[in-house]
């Protein structure tokens, strides 16, 4: 797997532009005649996506068979003959067609300067906070909506979101009213919402580090009063010990891996490993290598992203953990498009 270089304080982690030189190719040789292909491939099923737009009838259903077009397309010429296509995809007449889905045109203009952010996850919660940025969309762009933030990658961030809640409160259960939690690139913490430890008031304090000012203030206002402790901090500040927030029960980063090399992420799962207490556990996801929108994903939305295999997670595991690991795990998601890694430190 390609490693692409990224900026440490998570200002535009990758963007295809970043990585369009550092994946090779297989077919070096003719890669201009695959190139050629590819875009005539990408003609005919823009062409009929476009039809089947014009026409209006079962909008959602012709966006989930664009989305799946673009999926075999990237899979079919490789990574580096792919990202020669995306923008010429993003050239492309149909990208101010499907831009006026908020989810998308979101992620491909970047308010807040980098891809991922917040609020564009808050798309795929459906949350309030973006309903007057939705309720502004066209007719049209609400109709291609109503698919994309149903589409497999985002089915799963809710399920990971989920996820998330459950092993809060399954830790607080566990480990008592002393329970202490971080959460690593918190983005707007919405799985502690629905957490119910944090509701009762059986946890100490949930750190929630990010290194955007906005996430920040939008969790100080959200639960204030609560366990939540907000902190302004990032991956390089982590990397460099610079944050003095104690060590925890549990640890875990949602999103943040997605943007990370290989060489990075083995060494931030070490120093969250060191800031564990005993019998405390380290979560991270990734997206998949099994993930179905990628394509549409990286071209129309912009927003790439470095998928992870089993063996990639295990790669990250193994090499991270240290002597004093009781138990390591690698697992999917229910539909495989998010795997996560969990790693237990030795009572």
């Amino acid at each position: 797997m390609a490693q692409p270089l990224f900026a440490l304080d998570g200002q535009s982690l990758i963007t295809p532009q970043s990585v369009s030189n550092n994946f090779p190719s297989p077919h070096q040789n003719n890669e201009p005649d695959l190139l050629r292909t590819a875009e005539a491939e990408f003609a005919v099923v823009i062409n009929i996506a476009m039809q089947r737009l014009a026409a209006g009838r079962n909008l959602p259903d012709a966006v989930r068979w664009l989305i799946g077009q673009l999926h075999e397309v990237r899979h079919k010429f490789g990574a580096a003959v792919w990202q020669r296509l995306i923008p010429i995809i993003q050239a492309h007449p149909s990208a101010e067609i499907l831009q006026q889905c908020p989810f998308t045109r979101w992620s491909f203009e970047k308010p807040r300067g980098y891809s991922g952010d917040a609020s564009l996850i808050d798309f795929i919660y459906g949350h309030p906070a973006v309903a007057e940025e939705v309720a502004r969309s066209t007719p049209l762009g609400l109709n291609i909506f109503e698919y994309t933030i149903n589409a497999p990658g985002p089915v799963a961030v809710r399920e990971r979101r989920d996820i998330l809640t459950r092993f809060v409160d399954e830790t607080a259960a566990r480990t008592g009213p002393d329970t202490e939690v971080l959460a690593v690139a918190a983005g707007h913490l919405r799985e502690a919402e629905a957490s119910k430890a944090l509701a009762e008031g059986r946890l100490k304090r949930w750190v929630a580090l990010d290194q955007d000012p906005e996430s920040i203030g939008t969790i100080s206002s959200q639960f204030h009063g609560t366990a939540v402790e907000p902190v302004n901090g990032s991956v390089r500040g982590l990397l460099a010990r610079k944050h003095q927030i104690g060590t925890f029960d549990l640890i875990y980063a949602a999103g943040l891996y997605d943007y990370l090399a290989d060489k990075v992420a083995i060494r931030l799962t070490q120093i969250c490993m060191d800031m564990l207490k005993p019998g405390g556990v380290f979560l991270f996801a990734n997206f998949s290598d099994e993930m179905a929108d990628d394509g549409y994903m990286e071209s129309y939305m912009n927003w790439e992203l470095l998928q992870r295999s089993e063996a990639d997670m295990w790669r990250i595991v193994n090499s991270s953990a240290p002597e004093d690991t009781d138990e390591k795990t690698v697992w999917f998601g229910a539909n495989r498009n998010i795997i996560y890694a969990t790693i237990r430190k030795k009572s």
